[in-house]
């Protein structure tokens, strides 16, 4: 599997209102960021994905940090995963369109 850091900003404002007092990335940004940095590894700029399947398995707090591993299939399709040191926070895998 490729390995590479994965930024989401402390201040991202999706924290400000997700929860107040205990802020908690959402995993409709963590996907974002992950379908972004994927692109970004395997070139060819944006494309259409269809998500197959994710799995969130943990929270992701302010300050966070983050490493996405992937590998590409056969198939066309990426599979991932997102680590905080050794936890796993997200799994899945995505499918070209």
């Amino acid at each position: 599997m490729n390995r590479v850091p994965l930024t989401i900003p402390a201040d991202h404002p999706s924290y400000e209102g997700h929860f107040p007092g205990a802020p908690v990335l959402p995993g409709a940004v963590l996907l974002d960021a992950v379908i972004d940095s994927l692109e970004a590894a395997v070139g060819g700029g944006a494309r259409r994905w269809r998500i197959t399947v994710v799995k969130f398995t943990g929270a992701v707090r302010p300050g966070d940090p983050l490493e996405l591993e992937h590998e590409a299939l056969a198939t066309g399709a990426i599979r991932f995963r997102v680590g905080s040191g050794e936890r796993t926070v997200a799994t899945g895998m995505l499918s070209p369109l």
